[in-house]
């Protein structure tokens, strides 16, 4: 296999930006020496950014490829395709496909299609039609009824590595204030006179009642016998985060305040925060804005959520906005999300790491992709 050669490189390592060439051979990086060269073959870069391969933990970007419009219901396969190339083309070579399992709601399109988007994923994975390096993050809706049902058989594959512990009960995290609730529903052309919509607020609380607890001790047991990793999902409150970390919690997901963020950091979970919520400039429903986490030292990674090229541009105006230097801020996409999810040959450019490369340039401010490698194999 020839050699890829990157030279003429502002190459982001763990603690510098060194100005360099990156050799990589089989796969995987080779060699990083300060300095150009004149290899036959080589890459210049123009002094572009030379950058890990982003590492996305949870995106719903799926969802939208599954129903383009209102009613319509795509076929799966072409769907995790097109989501496959949107997650390239925003330079994010390992990903985590969020599917949710369960959800409170009748007649939802996330019930409909989870499974045949699970197998979607596996057949993209086994035909090597997928260019990113993808997994799979099972989010658990604990109230739903017949959540271990659906879960169980999703389990079982090499793939499924992380999985999250939801509850959007209304009343509860996310829509602590009921309002929020009504309000995000609302988007989906779902309306309630005064009495529905405290019809609804009933059935969804007895049903938590009825089901929350025991689901999570189920869930647990399933998470420990497949060794995947357990994250917690819009932690509220330091009592959350607490009881979170007591059952094995590594990852809390889109904390909602800053008590719970820094309960996550007195405990040592991981915090994630949307990277559109630092483009945004703050949380569309309310929420923290995660700027104001990275300024007081409780942001760990970032998560481009619904929108992959937020990732890459959320870790920049970390750099940027927050004052951090290029290292620490593409941490947050790169080296923090590898450690967090247990991957110890990707995430930085070190000699012996996968070849997972990203070439950007900033223009006026914002980051460009312009090459992509997975495992050293141009993809981008």
């Amino acid at each position: 296999m020839t050699d890829l050669v990157l030279t003429n490189a502002n190459l982001v390592l763990d603690d510098r930006v060194l100005h360099g060439t990156l050799i990589a051979r089989n796969g995987f990086i080779r060699l990083i020496d300060e300095g150009p060269t004149q290899a036959p073959g080589a890459i210049d870069c123009a002094g572009d950014y030379v950058i890990p391969g982003l590492i996305e933990l949870h995106t719903d970007n799926l969802e939208k490829h599954l129903m383009p419009r209102a009613g319509v219901l795509w076929p799966a396969l072409p769907a995790v395709l097109t989501h496959d190339a949107q997650v390239i083309a925003a330079g994010i070579t390992t990903v985590f496909d969020a599917l949710s399992v369960g959800d409170l709601e009748e007649e939802s399109v996330r019930i409909e299609t989870l499974r045949g988007t699970y197998d979607a994923i596996l057949a993209g994975q086994a035909s090597g039609a997928l260019r990113a390096d993808h997994w799979i993050h099972l989010r658990c809706e604990l109230a739903y009824p017949r959540l271990m049902e659906a879960l169980e058989p999703l389990m079982r594959h090499r793939s499924v590595r992380l999985v999250s512990l939801m509850d959007h009960t209304p009343g509860q995290r996310q829509y602590r204030d009921i309002s929020q609730y009504r309000k995000y529903y609302s988007k989906n052309r779902m309306t309630w006179s005064e009495d529905e919509f405290a019809d609804v607020v009933r059935k969804r609380t007895e049903q938590q009642a009825v089901y929350s607890a025991r689901h999570e001790q189920a869930v647990l047991e399933l998470a420990r016998e497949h060794a995947a990793i357990l994250a917690s999902h819009d932690d509220t409150d330091a009592a959350q985060v607490e009881h979170a970390h007591r059952i094995g919690v590594r990852i809390s997901e889109f904390p909602t305040t800053q008590e719970a963020a820094d309960a996550a950091r007195k405990l040592g979970l991981a915090t994630v925060m949307g990277a559109p919520n630092v483009v945004r400039g703050g949380s569309h429903s309310g929420n923290v804005a995660a700027l104001a986490l990275a300024a007081s030292d409780r942001l760990d990674m970032l998560s481009s959520d619904y929108v992959p090229a937020s990732l890459l541009h959320g870790a920049f105006l970390l750099h940027t906005q927050a004052g951090w230097s290029m290292p620490r801020a593409m941490a947050t996409v790169s080296s923090n999300p590898a450690q967090a999810l247990g991957f110890s040959d990707r995430g930085s450019l070190r000699a012996g790491l996968r070849a997972d490369l990203v070439r950007m340039r900033a223009m006026d401010g914002l980051p460009i992709v312009r090459n992509v490698w997975v495992g050293g194999a141009a993809t981008f």
